[in-house]
């Protein structure tokens, strides 16, 4: 048994993609042999969070503390030194095989109540590759018989091409972003990226900027659509897009203390609701009981 269990390989066009039954994990990605996403191998564990799927909430929840419907809850604190609750539950989980073709795969996993979390979750997770890229898809529905709080979120680190994060220029359309503190990165309110530097609404070489910032103000193109782009020097890329249901996305420059896996690639990470949500409500999905929520986003080559 492979350390990220069983392996989806699907292809279309020029594009071919694998993901993993733990965590629904977006292994790898490829447009005509070149890389759209930092991968790791089919024998090695997942390296951290790296195209996975995050749900029941995207990025953390300060102290793991929340209170919803009356009641307080507490969830173990998965990022101990910041004492953080990180990017939920399903992560590290076994994803089982609903259907597949040869361009197309769908896991679902049962997410069942636990200390922290007493909600009980369907969720499915879709990939799809076409001539336009890789088209995904998170769902969830309650099964339980009362509300739920839920947020999600994909977990990817975009390639551009040769060199690292550095060298390569984004173009991101937000007019905020959430300042956070330094030691737990926990939010403390929403700024203008105006005259700062994480203003990418033009697009602009990266150079040594620290990311790891979660945006809003997200300013869609004429068919809906929010585009990142992530650019070399000459010109190629890879671009993420995803639709109103991720109003937030977060974007970290990957700094690492171990140089050979530092700034090898840009997370870009829509989101459906901001850093801690559990406890701010903004833009927390509650979820009825019987009531089914869907998030998408796409990949595609520059």
């Amino acid at each position: 048994m492979r350390a990220s269990g069983e392996q989806h390989t699907i292809a279309a066009a020029d594009y071919t993609a694998t993901v993993t039954e733990v965590g629904a994990t977006l292994r790898e990605l490829r447009h005509s042999g070149r890389e759209l996403v930092v991968g790791f191998g089919a024998e090695e564990m997942r390296p951290a969070f790296r195209g996975a799927v995050l749900a029941p909430w995207p990025n953390r929840i300060g102290d793991g503390s929340y209170e919803f419907g009356g009641r307080s809850h507490q969830l173990a604190l998965s990022e101990p030194d910041r004492h953080n609750a990180l990017h939920g539950l399903v992560a590290w989980s076994s994803w089982s095989l609903v259907e597949r073709d040869d361009s197309r795969v769908v896991l679902g996993y049962r997410l069942f109540p636990q200390a922290g979390y007493p909600f009980l979750l369907e969720l499915t997770a879709s990939y799809e590759l076409s001539a336009d890229g890789l088209h995904c898809t998170i769902a969830a529905v309650n099964g339980g018989d009362t509300d739920a709080p839920y947020g999600c979120a994909p977990h990817p680190y975009l390639v551009a091409g040769s060199g690292r994060v550095d060298d390569w220029s984004l173009e991101l359309p937000a007019s905020q972003y959430l300042q956070v503190t330094p030691d737990r990165l926990l939010p403390r309110g929403l700024a203008d990226v105006a005259e700062t530097e994480f203003d990418f609404r033009t697009a602009r070489q990266i150079d040594t900027t620290f990311l790891d910032h979660a945006f809003t103000g997200l300013a869609p193109e004429a068919d809906g659509t929010v585009r990142a782009r992530v650019r070399t020097a000459e010109g190629s890329g890879v671009e993420m897009r995803w639709d109103a249901s991720c109003p937030w996305v977060q974007v970290h420059t990957a700094d690492r203390p171990e140089p050979a896996h530092s700034r090898i690639g840009l997370a870009v990470e829509p989101m459906t609701c901001p850093p801690d949500a559990f406890n701010s409500g903004t833009d927390l999905i509650v979820l009825a009981p019987g009531e089914r929520h869907e998030a998408s986003w796409a990949y595609a080559a520059i």
